[in-house]
């Protein structure tokens, strides 16, 4: 008895690399999408922060991510930073908690 039909042993025998190409597209294509639309937005999105970080200086007033708004007193190379949050009231965090500089202090003196 023969149980298999010829139209199926062709389809067995012809490689299937094309058709495994067609069907693996979708996906590459929403990779790509993807990586266009979140990725590459969120990247430009840390490298912009780390910049402010970097450039926040004696005289700016920054907003912390707990909601603090405050002066900065102090900048040294340390990841901490000194920020007066009212008169005589010095706290000391962590530059990487600063979500936002509000305004520009003076320049840095010489």
């Amino acid at each position: 008895m023969n149980f298999i039909t010829p139209a199926y042993a062709q389809a067995a025998a012809t490689p299937g690399g094309a058709d495994l190409v067609m069907q693996m597209a979708p996906f590459g294509i929403i990779l790509v999408i993807m990586y266009f639309l979140i990725l590459r937005p969120q990247q430009k999105r840390v490298k912009a922060h780390q910049e402010m970080i970097k450039a926040v200086r004696r005289g700016d007033t920054i907003v912390t991510s707990g909601g603090i708004v405050g002066k900065v007193t102090k900048v040294t190379d340390e990841p901490e930073i000194e920020v007066e949050i009212a008169q005589n009231v010095r706290v000391r965090i962590i530059r990487t908690m600063i979500t936002d500089v509000r305004s520009k202090g003076e320049p840095v003196k010489e």
